[in-house]
């Protein structure tokens, strides 16, 4: 069973990014992500989808790093670990800048670029931007397509409803063609994106959730005649791992092994709520041994 961390605005210093990703590149992590959030509009009224009452679990007055910044300075501390973002809003960026900024990323890290994507719930946050929120998915699946183009071919095109652009010469590109896209989130839309234009499946909500959207993206599958095995099925632990609760991460992790998950991902809040550096290490090391090692 793989296994990823994610760090959160709690742990979020030059300090603690160097502290988890050598440690977890040392230990046999399988990856480290980063979430992203551009701004947090004061008194937004949108849903959260991934708890019951559709309130924001987090503070937003933490920080909230640019994610491919953190990325890359992680690629320059670690030699193994995946590096990926869980998730980027898609729909907010145009594919041809950050198909640049994600192809930089996995040179630089000598191809470990993972790109986990969503489509975005914070409408204000694309009213901030000048962004239409009810095109993210349309925009969602188009950027997928393009940024396919740009690592793809040179040179690069892709004429589209929301993005128009080439013949242009983008470089660098990928070390190995293209990079890995991960598509977050377990609605309806999510699992057939996921189908149709996706690398892996990442839902960010309970396992059983996770489980139903993985059951959608294989019929999703089986209509368009695509083998649901070509997709990367991982998913999020329980949220009581989240907060300090490492030791039941081998439950979660069997949990995840059992509706056909090959990873399962938690936050770095999980090892300790406190900057407490030898336990957190020691947590650290207990799970690489008895999750990493054992549950396969």
């Amino acid at each position: 069973m793989q296994v990823g961390i994610s760090i959160f605005s709690t742990t979020f210093n030059a300090e603690a990014v160097k502290f988890f990703a050598t440690r977890a590149d040392v230990f046999g992590y399988h990856s480290l992500w980063m979430p992203e959030h551009v701004a947090f509009p004061v008194g937004f009224s949108s849903k959260y989808p991934y708890t019951a009452d559709g309130s924001f679990p987090g503070d937003i007055d933490l920080d909230t790093p640019e994610p491919i910044s953190v990325l890359n300075y992680a690629a320059a501390l670690t030699r193994r670990i995946k590096l990926g973002t869980s998730i980027v809003i898609l729909p907010l960026h145009h594919p041809l800048y950050i198909g640049k900024q994600l192809a930089t990323l996995d040179v630089l890290s000598g191809g470990r670029a993972l790109f986990g994507v969503g489509s975005g719930w914070l409408k204000e946050e694309f009213d901030a931007l000048g962004i239409d929120f009810r095109t993210r998915g349309s925009r969602t699946n188009e950027a997928i397509e393009a940024l396919r183009a740009v690592w793809r071919d040179n040179p690069s095109s892709y004429h589209g409803r929301h993005f128009n652009f080439g013949p242009v010469k983008s470089f660098p590109k990928p070390v190995n063609g293209n990079i890995p896209i991960v598509i977050g989130g377990h609605s309806p839309a999510n699992a057939k994106r996921a189908a149709r234009l996706g690398d892996g499946l990442m839902p960010g909500s309970t396992i059983d959730l996770a489980a139903e959207a993985y059951r959608m993206m294989k019929e999703e599958c089986a209509r368009i005649g695509r083998n649901p095995a070509e997709i990367e099925f991982g998913c999020a632990a329980e949220k009581e791992v989240w907060m300090g609760g490492w030791k039941k991460l081998a439950d979660s992790a069997k949990r995840a092994r059992d509706i056909g998950a090959v990873r399962i991902s938690a936050p770095t809040t999980m090892f300790a709520l406190e900057w407490k550096p030898d336990e957190i290490t020691r947590a650290m090391e207990t799970v690489a041994n008895e999750v990493i090692a054992k549950i396969n």
